[in-house]
């Protein structure tokens, strides 16, 4: 465990690339908190307002670089920058084993796959909030090739900024994601279609249900189509399963519906040593890393669990 980066140890600065809602918030959030942290974007008035924040404005990256990009040109986002050839790469994009294949073979184990499940329909850096990521979940990506060390230093980030770390694989994230943020787009693009579709009077009757059920996609198109195409597989057998939910008799449907949505879930407080097996499990049973400790985590899973 002498090989850990330890709490006590001066944390790496971080270089954020995209000062959109996510990574603007992201490095806003570290700046308020006094992490040194460095942005860029190929927007001017994002570096502007990033730079009103208290993020440095430079195209020289170190320490740990987090790829804030749409996912279309994830592989492409450090082409012109200066990156510490020691840097550890993580990024924030929604589909993981895609840009795994592709940052992993660019990065080898200096690259570490992220996801916080957090942002609203807004984008770009007009939706910048520091305090986005209070609270949230944060999947950080454990594979077999991963350097432990340097997914500590990315978790340690998430942890600055308020979120909860979740330890997973990339194939694990994307299942998950799949049925929780994919189909969901996809169901209120199906909703708001369908109630187009029954006229203006339907439209001018819509109140919270429909509000609440068709949020997600007031998403830029471009955006919520690259989520869902960019997971096909895992997306395509999560709205099987909603299909057959649907074929259900209604009662029965709403009534499951409602004991999941509504069961009250504790949590209990555990700590997981540094290692992978350990760390996955923990994701797995539902839980989420709270603290970094020298040789362990602290976090919680789910009564029962």
């Amino acid at each position: 465990m002498s090989d850990f980066p330890v709490p006590t140890m001066p944390a790496p600065p971080v270089s954020v690339v995209g000062l959109g809602q996510l990574g603007g918030s992201l490095a806003a959030a570290l700046a308020g908190a006094g992490r040194p942290v460095t942005g860029w974007d190929v927007d001017p008035a994002a570096r502007d307002a990033a730079e009103d924040q208290g993020v440095r404005i430079s195209q020289e990256l170190t320490g740990v670089v987090v790829l804030a990009v749409p996912l279309p040109v994830m592989g492409s986002a450090l082409t012109g920058l200066r990156i510490d050839p020691g840097a550890t790469v993580t990024d924030l994009g929604s589909v993981k084993v895609p840009v795994l294949a592709e940052l992993g073979a660019a990065h080898g184990d200096r690259f570490v796959g992220g996801h916080p499940m957090c942002g609203t329909e807004r984008s770009g850096h007009t939706a910048v909030d520091p305090g986005l990521f209070t609270g949230a979940r944060w999947a950080l990506c454990l594979e077999p090739g991963t350097d432990l060390r340097r997914w500590l230093r990315v978790a340690e980030i998430a942890l600055a900024v308020g979120a909860e770390v979740v330890p997973v694989t990339a194939a694990e994230h994307d299942d998950a994601v799949a049925a929780i943020s994919a189909v969901p787009h996809l169901l209120a693009a199906a909703l708001a279609a369908a109630a187009g579709q029954a006229g203006p009077l339907a439209l001018s009757l819509a109140a919270g249900s429909f509000r609440d059920g068709t949020r997600v996609i007031g998403s830029d198109p471009a955006f919520v189509t690259t989520l869902v195409e960019g997971n096909a597989g895992p997306t395509a057998a999560a709205l099987d399963r909603v299909r057959a939910q649907l074929a259900r008799p209604w009662a029965d449907l709403v009534a499951d519906g409602h004991a999941v949505r509504a069961a009250a879930v504790g949590r209990r407080p555990v700590r997981v040593p540094l290692d992978r097996t350990a760390l996955l499990a923990l994701g797995r049973a539902g839980g989420a890393v709270t603290r970094r400790l020298a040789a362990f985590v602290e976090g919680w899973v789910p009564e029962g669990a």
